[in-house]
Order: C-alpha cells, then sequence, then structure tokens
C-alpha cells in the first residue's frame, strides 16, 4: 500500500539558524514566498527557536510582523514553529499566564503547527503549552529531544510519547538536535513508537554527522510519516537533509513526496545567491563532524564555544572543553544539549577548564538546574556537586513553574506606553533587557540592523581607512592567530570611536578610547587586577548587576557582581572579606579577564 511522505521545509528557520547564525532578513524570504507556497509541503518551519531573539537583538526586525508578512505571503502553506515549552522563545520558564497568552497571539497572527519541546523531556513542562494550542484550535506537536545515554533508551521515550498522547498531542516529533541518530537506532525507535502511539510521527534529524538521510530512510522504512528537509542550498552539515535529495529518493517509489523537484530546485538557485550575502556568519563548524556521536556537542553549539574562546585567547583548549563536556553532563544527569541546556553545559565546562579547577565557579543556571529550576533531572545528579551549588536551599520537586506567580499584568504595566499592542508586550516578556531596546528605537526611529559585509571579490581592497591606512591585518595573541578587517568606522564622540571589524570572518562592533585623549582615571582602561582585594572574573562578559555599593562590608564568597556570557549569568565573588573601597563597572558594561572589577580592603 502506496503512503506518501509529507515534508517540513526548514529554510526560513532551522536552516539558516544553523548555518548562518540565524540571520537571514526577512527582505530575502518574501519575494521567493510565491514559489514556496506552491511547492506543496505539508508545512514551512518559519518562527521559533532562536528567530525571535535575533530579529529583535541582530535584526531590529519586529518577530511578529514578520510572522504576519509570511502568513500573507503565504497562503496555502501551513507555518510551523518550534516552542520550548514553558520556556516559550526564552531561556527561564514563564508563568502560565504568559505562555498562554503567547500561544494565542502566535496563533493569531499566523502559526498553525506548534511543535513543542522541553530541553528536560519533563512532560510536565509542555502541559500548559499543550492545552493552550488546542485550545487555539492549532496542531499540537509532542516532541521527543533525543539524546543518547544511560538512561535515554527506547523504552524511556516511548514512556514519553504515550504520557504526550495522553496530554492530546497532534502528533510526535523526534528532534534530533546534535545529528545522534544513527540509521538502525532510528528504526527502532521509529517502529517502537508507531507500535505504541497511533499518531503521525515526524523526523527532526541534523546531519551533523552525515547520517541524516539514512536516518530518513530507515525511519520511513519503519513507518514515519513526515521528514523535516532544507532546500540544497542550505542543507546538510549541522543543517538538515537536502530536500532536493529526498524528494529525489523517494520518488516513483511507495514513499512519494508528490513535491515538484524542477520547482524546488529554482528555489535552491535563488537561496543559493542569498546565501553570499552572509558569508560573514559562515563558520567552519558548521559541516559535518563525526565527533558528535563521541561528545554531543550541537553545531551551533561548537561555534559558540569556539568564538568565546577566540574572545578568551583559549581557542588552543576547545579540544579540552569538548572532553569535559560529557563529564559536565553526566554530573547533570544526562541532559539533552538542546537550549538552554546546551547553553548550561557547555558554559559550565568552558569555566571548568579555563579555571583549571573544576567549578571552582558555578553558574546561575547549574545551581538553578540543580535545585530543579529546569525540572526533573534524567538521571542521578552528582550530590556532592549539588551540595557545593545550592547548599541547604530547598528542592524543587513540583513543576517549576507551579512557583510562579502571574507575570502578564506586572510585565505590562513595567513596559507601559513603549508597547503598542500585546504582542509588544510578549517581546518584552521573552527578553526584557533587548525586548525594552528595540521597543525604545523603534519609539525613536533609531532602529539599525547590524551592518552586513561586502561580498567579496577576488583582488578586492577595502578603502574604509583611506589612502595609506592599513585595514587589513593578521595579530597574534597567545600564540593564536586572527584575521582582523576594519569595514567601518563610526562617528566619534565622547573621545570614543566605534569601528567595525571582521575577526575571522565574525562580525563585532568595538568602541575605542584611545589613550592620548583620556587622562588617567577619567574612564579610560582597566588595570589589571595584583591586589588580595582585587574582584576580576575569568570570562569576557558584560555585567548584569552590581551587588554592592562603595562602603559596604562583605565577606568572602559573597556574591559582589553578575556577569553575562553566552547567555548564562554568573556571580563573581568577593575574593577576601572587608569593605569595598572602589567600583569600576556599572551594568551593562563590557568585561574582560584579569581586570580590576571592584577593589575590596581586607
Amino acid at each position: 500500500m502506496a503512503k506518501k511522505i509529507t515534508v517540513t521545509d526548514t529554510i526560513l528557520r532551522d536552516a539558516h539558524q544553523s548555518l548562518i547564525a540565524t540571520r537571514m532578513r526577512l527582505e530575502d524570504m518574501l519575494p521567493i514566498c510565491d514559489k514556496l507556497d506552491k511547492v506543496g509541503y505539508w508545512s514551512l518551519e518559519v518562527w521559533g527557536g532562536a528567530t525571535f531573539d535575533a530579529c529583535v537583538r541582530f535584526l531590529k526586525e519586529d518577530p511578529w510582523e514578520r510572522l504576519r508578512k509570511l502568513k500573507a505571503a503565504l497562503p496555502n502553506t501551513r507555518l510551523q514553529m518550534l516552542l520550548r515549552g514553558q520556556n516559550l522563545l526564552g531561556y527561564r520558564h514563564y508563568s502560565d499566564d504568559v505562555v498562554r497568552a503567547f500561544v494565542a497571539k502566535a496563533a493569531v497572527n499566523g502559526i498553525d503547527v506548534f511543535r513543542i519541546f522541553d530541553a528536560m523531556n519533563d512532560v510536565r513542562n509542555l502541559r500548559v503549552a499543550i492545552e493552550a494550542v488546542k485550545a487555539a484550535g492549532k496542531h499540537a506537536q509532542g516532541t521527543i529531544s533525543y539524546t543518547t545515554s544511560p538512561v535515554h533508551t527506547t523504552e524511556a521515550f516511548v514512556e514519553q510519547a504515550k504520557a504526550m498522547a495522553m496530554m492530546g498531542v497532534d502528533s510526535i516529533a523526534i528532534k534530533d538536535m546534535a545529528g545522534l541518530l544513527t540509521p538502525f537506532a532510528t528504526a527502532e525507535l521509529v517502529k517502537a513508537l508507531k507500535d505504541a502511539v497511533h499518531l503521525p510521527v515526524f523526523i527532526h534529524s541534523h546531519d551533523t554527522a552525515g547520517m541524516g538521510s539514512m536516518c530518513q530512510l530507515k525511519a520511513i522504512e519503519a513507518g514515519a510519516d513526515h521528514i523535516d528537509t532544507a532546500i540544497s542550498s542550505f542543507a546538510w552539515g549541522t543543517s538538515h537533509p537536502g530536500t532536493e535529495s529526498m524528494v529525489a529518493a523517494l520518488r516513483g517509489t511507495e514513499y512519494d513526496t508528490g513535491l515538484d523537484l524542477a520547482l524546488i530546485q529554482e528555489i535552491g538557485m535563488y537561496f543559493h545567491a542569498v546565501r553570499k550575502k552572509y558569508h560573514q556568519f559562515e563558520s567552519e563548524f558548521t559541516a559535518v563532524d563525526t565527533r558528535v556521536q563521541v561528545n554531543q556537542v550541537p553545531g551551533g553549539m561548537m561555534s559558540n564555544l569556539a568564538n568565546q574562546l577566540k574572545e578568551q585567547g583559549a581557542l588552543n583548549r576547545i579540544n579540552e572543553v569538548f572532553a569535559e563536556i560529557p563529564r559536565v553532563r553526566e554530573d547533570l544527569g544526562f541532559p539533552p544539549l538542546v537550549t538552554p541546556t546546551s547553553q548550561i553545559v557547555g558554559t559550565q565546562a568552558v569555566f571548568n577548564v579555563l579555571a583549571g579547577e573544576r567549578y571552582k565557579t558555578i553558574t546561575n543556571e547549574v545551581k538553578l538546574y540543580l535545585q530543579g529550576g529546569y525540572g526533573k533531572a534524567p538521571g542521578k545528579v552528582n550530590e556532592q556537586l549539588r551540595k557545593q551549588a545550592i547548599g541547604s536551599e530547598e528542592l524543587i520537586e513540583v513543576r517549576p513553574a507551579d512557583l510562579l506567580k502571574p507575570e502578564l499584568s506586572r510585565l505590562r504595566e513595567e513596559i507601559g506606553s513603549l508597547a503598542k499592542s500585546e504582542e509588544d508586550v510578549l517581546t518584552y516578556a521573552m527578553f526584557p533587557d533587548i525586548g525594552r531596546k528595540f521597543l525604545e528605537e523603534r519609539a525613536s526611529g533609531t532602529l539599525t540592523p547590524e551592518v552586513l559585509l561586502p561580498i567579496p571579490e577576488a583582488g578586492a581592497s577595502s578603502a574604509v581607512g583611506g589612502e595609506g591606512v592599513p585595514t587589513e591585518f593578521v595579530i597574534d595573541v597567545h600564540g593564536e592567530s586572527y584575521r582582523v578587517d576594519i569595514t567601518g568606522v563610526g562617528v566619534k564622540g565622547d573621545g570614543k570611536r566605534h569601528f567595525y571589524l571582521s575577526i575571522d570572518g565574525m562580525p563585532e562592533e568595538v568602541v575605542f578610547e584611545p589613550l592620548n585623549e583620556f587622562v588617567g582615571g577619567a574612564g579610560g582602561k582597566r588595570k589589571q587586577a595584583s591586589a588580595p582585594g582585587d574582584v576580576s572574573t575569568s570570562m569576557p562578559g558584560n555585567i548584569v548587576d552590581v551587588l554592592v555599593k562603595v562602603g559596604d562590608v562583605v565577606k568572602t564568597g559573597q556574591a559582589v557582581l553578575i556577569s553575562e556570557a553566552m547567555k548564562m549569568e554568573t556571580e563573581i565573588q568577593a575574593p577576601i572579606a572587608g569593605t569595598v573601597t572602589a567600583i569600576h563597572v556599572a551594568k551593562g558594561d563590557r568585561v574582560n579577564p584579569g581586570e580590576v572589577l571592584i577593589e575590596i580592603e581586607g
């Protein structure tokens, strides 16, 4: 009996999130939507994941407006999003009223299919989102975050699927975010799911280890109903199997997708040209890498770790970090490495390696995780580490959101007149700092997307600096070489000048404070820590909060600052007991390792 396989294309969301850091702009999507709408896809993934964050932070696009415009341009195709359960699109749990409001507005603005997952596979964190999707009359897809460990068995995944089926989901998705599935493991899991729950099974597998298409074929043979693919110009590696390849492979068989291969190839050529526009976001860590089968590090996580270590001048230690990640993951009870747990585990591994001592510094997110603030860990956690992290604090054994009071009214009041709609309030709810900044810039008419570098041409030279001024450099730092190109110069004000750089192809905006224009003590470069009471950090990042003021008496180990790196917050503690005599940072400041941030006299 013929069984048509249906297809979701990830070209407008996960494909470019995986390969060019979620930077594709709406202006490059809309011109091709008419053709995408004629292909006959079951759905197009267009929203969720990191797209909301990237729109507000980098592209300066209203993510809700993007969704509305895509819905208008794709009237015949279901639009799909990725939703992080109780985390929605952020990095913490939100109260139930925020979850319900967000899902309702997403549905009204154009989302038809909600793929709902939890980083811990804790189904308690899925319930409210599933209920909200069903209340909106949309398709709720319960999702298994696939990983491998002693506690992640086929039987455990089947039990999770049964629990989601009891919650009323319309389908089950296997989300293989790191490319860990192997062909025969895929067949075993799909068959077990089809035997246990009478729901359509969707396969979402990244091709990081080069086995994505093989896994999809074995899944189809085992009874899977649906596959996720990406247009070939944004396929393979840390993205997904190519749409054209899978359509061609199934054509003329009992699994024929019925999609127009010639039309898809035409669309592929369009995106081939579009991808060149975003060359500055390409990464060497997005190609096929079989090491993922050992270290389980997703491709996007690899590139983030590489950039973090570059900032630290420690890229040569990346293999040590890759080796540390599985150890941290085991200490935390084997969470799947997907947002936000991938950031939690990865950042802690970096701290462990660079500090030269495991858990000398423990991030706030690891502390919250060990307390139960993200849900139930899949396996047993390291109890000694838990005691070190949270001491005698009470464990959270209920659904974490049960402890949260309704937030929506407070959020409306906080953002005030900057919010012109309920959608604006929800943007602020997802990302309070960058959301407020986005709404302020919109109100003042100063929204400016990050600069895209010109597409390089052979033999071309830069004219940024003017005749006789070098604009391209190779610099050596701690034994590592970096290619630096000055791509633009901003206006000069308050003695500072903004420069736009490309560092090994990654865009950076930096502020220079020329020493010959500053008098010592007038806000110039911070001195290096040397005294016992000098407070510094071991990781570059941004100051989130200053917890003390001059004159305060502090204890050894007391938190005096909170910094943020790789989207994770960390307490910076007092090295000695004494009195705070000077504070050299404020909220929002960028800080580097070894700088004196606070001075304490014992």
